[in-house]
């Protein structure tokens, strides 16, 4: 389990509608408007939240 990046919801990889790879790791998004907000800023979303809670979809 992962978290969107952007809007925080639980998400299965495999079953994620929608992925993005930055920096060499791939984030996972609920929908086209979650991927669309992180590939216009990126950093906006990933600062201040510990990698491991996008990672392993804790909160």
């Amino acid at each position: 389990m992962v978290n969107d990046p952007v809007c925080g919801m639980g998400l299965m990889e495999e079953k994620a509608p929608f992925k993005y790879e930055y920096k060499g790791r791939p984030y996972y998004f609920c929908g086209q408007g979650c991927k669309e907000r992180f590939e216009h800023d990126p950093e906006k979303y990933l600062s201040g939240r510990p990698v491991d809670w996008i990672a392993d979809g804790e909160k």
